[in-house]
């Protein structure tokens, strides 16, 4: 295989797909916090958490492309 049609492969996409979901998922989810102030810190992380993983995700689908 060389190295276009390693580019081209449609794992890379389906990850790329799959880590701005994850992303977005952690985006919206911050606004999904109750008014109580626990509640507000344990949603924010788990949101970043998500929107971490999703960046991460992207960035390895994005090298591994350009590799």
């Amino acid at each position: 295989m060389n190295k276009t049609e390693e580019a081209n492969d449609e794992r890379h996409y389906v990850l790329i797909v799959i880590a701005v979901i994850i992303g977005i998922f952690g985006l919206y989810y911050r606004f999904a916090a109750p008014d109580d102030t626990w509640h507000v810190s344990f949603y924010n992380w788990v949101a970043n958490l998500c929107f971490i993983f999703g960046i991460g995700l992207a960035l390895k689908a994005v090298f591994a492309i350009l590799k």
